[in-house]
């Protein structure tokens, strides 16, 4: 007796939840639900089997040591020499301006000529006139 006591709790739930399930069958929009999802199995299941190729291929991806370690040394290979080449400019720049600050001297006529002889001031001449050069014929063929 006390077998079937303890047999009977666990079958009410199992019952309950049978009936609530075939209530839930018989609403007209579940039916419909039901009914595209079986007409449409062969796609969803070729849709599955795709995506777990990619998962599988992501996943071997994702654990593959040779293959991160190769990608993050290219990549530390690809972003070192611009952030050497960054740190030069900014130090460049701020030495610059720490000396522009520093001097004091006003720079007249004869000044601006002899810097004109500068080799570092022709070069970003001949770099302002070809940018504005670029800028010119742009505008023109709008």
């Amino acid at each position: 007796m006390s077998e079937t006591l303890t047999q009977e709790p666990a079958a009410v739930p199992a019952v309950a939840r049978d009936l609530d399930i075939l209530d839930q069958l018989m609403k007209p929009e579940v039916q419909k639900a039901l009914t595209e999802l079986v007409d449409n199995l062969p796609k969803l299941a070729e849709m599955v089997s795709q995506l777990i190729k990619a998962y599988d291929i992501a996943q071997s991806l994702a654990t593959d040591r040779v293959l991160i370690e190769d990608l993050k040394g290219g990549f530390e290979e690809f972003v070192k020499p611009i952030g050497e080449k960054a740190k030069g400019l900014a130090a460049a720049a701020v030495e610059a301006s720490d000396r522009a600050q520093n001097d004091t001297s006003t720079i007249g006529l004869f000044g601006i000529l002899k810097m004109l002889k500068d080799p570092q001031v022709q070069k970003t001449l001949r770099f302002a006139q070809a940018f504005l050069d670029v800028l010119s014929d742009r505008q023109k063929q709008r």
